[in-house]
């Protein structure tokens, strides 16, 4: 048995960024006597903080000591709100707020897919907080180049988009409001003006982010420090025993960078 999974989960708590959300967190302390930054990982697109990725990265920080925050978006898992109600920079807003009302000290933030996108706005919002930032799969301006002219006529028409997906029964849905909020705030093709260490990791298979996000990313990231993981034959999800392994020993060699 993996050692890892001896180590229970923080409690499950809600907090309220300030106009009645009721925003559900896990908070893992930091062990007394350690350094190091608190972990913060922001889930993908309709994805929450219960999956293998997020809890494998909460069960690491408890292994090595370190502070760990993760979250549920407004209508996404255990908060409260309507997911058609979504928007990235509303699901922004509450990640700042939870970065400003229960943490302290340096950030190494970690962001699936869209949450990679959320990263680093963070980066840029936090700058004097932000120590390091991992990208997974990270999906900055998939608003853009995630649709077809004729899906993105679609959600501007109809108001939604759904489509099918290889996570479940139920199709993902698009709201226009949502895709409207990530037009707005689309990072690539100008200077990202973050100076912290990135490191983005991206399968070569992935069919959802093209690996050609990542390389663009790493072209208009400001930062000297950073490095981009091609792992062959990955696909989005990064979750196989490997894959994680990967992303764990990312994480752990830069937080080992900030103190």
């Amino acid at each position: 048995m993996n050692p890892l999974d001896q180590i229970a989960p923080p409690p499950l708590s809600y907090f309220d960024p300030g106009d009645g959300r009721r925003i559900a967190y896990r908070l893992r302390d930091k062990a007394p006597d350690v350094g190091g930054p608190t972990l913060l990982f922001l889930p993908g697109y309709a994805s929450d903080m219960e999956g293998t990725k997020a809890t494998d990265i909460d069960k690491f920080a408890g292994a090595a000591g370190l502070a760990c925050l993760r979250l549920d978006y407004s209508g996404t898992g255990s908060s409260g709100g309507e997911f058609s109600a979504g928007t990235l920079d509303r699901w922004l807003d509450e990640v700042l707020a939870a970065v400003d009302m229960l943490t302290e000290g340096p950030l190494l933030v970690i962001g699936s897919s869209m949450g990679g996108w959320l990263a680093l706005h963070v980066a840029l919002k936090r700058p004097e907080r932000v120590k390091g930032v991992v990208g997974i799969a990270a999906a900055p301006n998939f608003t853009d180049w995630g649709f077809t002219p004729e899906e993105k006529e679609t959600i501007w028409n109809s108001g939604k988009l759904e489509k099918s997906t290889p996570y479940g029964p139920e199709p993902q849905v698009t709201h226009r409001d949502f895709w409207k909020s990530g037009e707005a705030m689309r990072l690539l093709y100008k200077p990202i003006e973050i100076t912290c260490p990135v490191r983005l990791i991206h399968g070569d298979k992935d069919d959802e982010v093209p690996v050609g996000v990542a390389f663009k990313t790493l072209e208009d990231l400001h930062s000297g420090d950073v490095q981009l993981n091609i792992v062959k034959w990955g696909d989005h999800r990064l979750s196989k025993p490997h894959e994680i392994e990967t992303i764990i020993r990312t994480i752990l060699t830069l937080a080992e960078k900030i103190r």
